[in-house]
């Protein structure tokens, strides 16, 4: 089949290059020549920049040129397509609802080019990307009124993590596809043709709005999941003595009904997804009337979580971040990408900087440059203060605290690079629990705050 794959994101990517793999014909369509030719270069490094995602420069390199191409030029590309997936930016409004802006301005062009084509053989366009339900109608609706004749739409929503989104793509848990007609559905099988009636990838046709919920509804749940134990687990561990997080998580999901997933306590969820398609749910819902509250306090739950632990430290342990040169191990959103958006990190930063750091000393072993751009000064004067270094040693050393904020592998036993490179007092704020000897620091002299414990240890010369 020849697919175009408009947008090459995260996902647009990955599922360009593991689509490719499959023997499809493959299109990467951007308007951003710099990418593309990124890309195209494959090199590692040109690649990482834009999209940072285990294993995918290995496949880029495989089908490139050969299954896999880049282009700028739709009108080169457009003829004989059997299937236009749309990957693009749907960023969040203030007030939640989905800003369709890039998704608007890419289906008026891309329905523009399918009107004018000379081969008028059926053409599937669907939305990858998350998008509002009953947005599959609204793309009808503009090609309709642009003149593109036999077309159908899909809805064909994205389920990989990021980090792992290369394995997951290869072999998805599900494949969910909304569609009108049976013919739109025959494309989509064919594209597809690996996981229909396989043994382990559920494959589901429906409406394109059930399609479309389907992807708000499973996002909603994780992060509620997530919330649950936050809110519910780790307070309990925080606030009542005795109580031992990591045996009350063990004995909960010992019962086969209830996930292990979301169960580790941390200081909150973040990227891409999460935050935002739970807050466009509300916000879809409310305007449908429907009471809303279940999914505004997971939200606000979340949010909370992210700055909570310096909340702490100066209610629970009367530590005064003033003039204070802090470390932040962990930029990301999570291990294994260096994607920025919606991390735990930038609440955090910004949570020290309102109390009158002197200095934030920040690292991640693949996102330094990424948070460089999103904690930009020119934003906000008092990111002049971050500076980055190239490990966790050089970022520890000469602070007065630490935040771990993800959970990188190498931060997980720290504690002799802390114990060889600072002096206590000295306090370490652990979101992500990654110091598991924290009792043999506590002997030492340090303090030790963690999500889902009490404040253990003592700042005898804080203050």
């Amino acid at each position: 089949m020849k697919i175009i794959v408009a947008g090459t994101g995260y996902v647009g990517l990955v599922h360009a290059a593991v689509s490719s793999e499959f023997g499809h014909e493959v299109y990467a369509y951007d308007n951003d020549s710099d990418k593309l030719k990124a890309f195209s270069s494959g090199k590692t490094d040109q690649i990482v920049r834009y999209v940072n995602e285990p294993g995918l420069p290995d496949t880029i390199r495989k089908v490139h040129g050969r299954h896999l191409f880049f282009s700028t030029d739709l009108d080169a590309i457009i003829e004989g397509t059997d299937a236009i997936f749309l990957c693009l930016p749907t960023p969040p409004n203030r007030d939640g609802s989905t800003n369709l802006t890039y998704y608007d301005a890419a289906i008026e062009t891309i329905g523009a080019k399918l009107a004018a084509r000379k081969d008028k053989r059926r053409v599937v366009i669907v939305n990858k990307s998350t998008v509002p339900v009953g947005t599959a109608r609204h793309l009808k609706k503009v090609m309709d009124r642009l003149g593109v004749e036999n077309f159908g739409v899909a809805s064909n929503p994205e389920f990989m993590a990021e980090g792992t989104a290369v394995p997951e793509a290869r072999k998805p848990d599900r494949i969910v596809v909304g569609c009108d007609f049976q013919e739109d559905f025959t494309i989509l099988q064919r594209i597809y043709a690996k996981f229909v009636n396989h043994v382990q990838t559920k494959y589901l046709e429906t409406t394109p709005e059930t399609a479309e919920a389907v992807k708000y509804v499973a996002n909603t749940m994780l992060l509620t999941y997530i919330s649950f134990w936050n809110g519910v687990g780790a307070k309990l561990g925080e606030t009542i003595p005795n109580i031992n997080i990591d045996d009350l998580r063990l004995g909960v999901t010992s019962d086969d009904r209830i996930s292990t997933w979301g169960s580790f306590v941390s200081n909150g969820a973040g990227g891409s997804c999460f935050g935002k398609d739970i807050a466009s749910l509300i916000y879809q819902l409310r305007r449908v009337n429907v009471n809303t509250k279940m999914l505004e306090a997971s939200y606000e739950v979340n949010e909370n979580q992210k700055i909570y632990l310096v909340e702490r430290a100066v209610t629970e342990l009367g530590f005064n971040f003033n003039n204070k040169t802090i470390t932040v191990l962990g930029l990301a959103f999570k291990k294994n990408t260096n994607d920025m958006r919606d991390a735990s990190s930038i609440k955090v930063i910004e949570s020290l900087l309102g109390k009158g750091v002197a200095a934030v000393k920040a690292y991640d072993p693949l996102a330094n440059t990424a948070a460089g751009e999103e904690l930009d000064p020119q934003k906000n004067v008092l990111f002049e203060k971050i500076a980055y270094f190239d490990s966790a040693r050089e970022a520890i050393a000469e602070s007065d605290a630490l935040f771990i904020s993800s959970d990188c592998e190498e931060f997980r036993g720290l504690s002799r690079t802390i114990e060889d490179t600072v002096m206590p007092p000295y306090l370490i704020m652990d979101g992500r629990r990654m110091i598991p000897d924290y009792k043999t620091m506590l002997e030492k002299g340090f303090a030790y705050l963690a999500v889902g414990s009490m404040a253990m240890g003592e700042l005898k010369n804080e203050h």
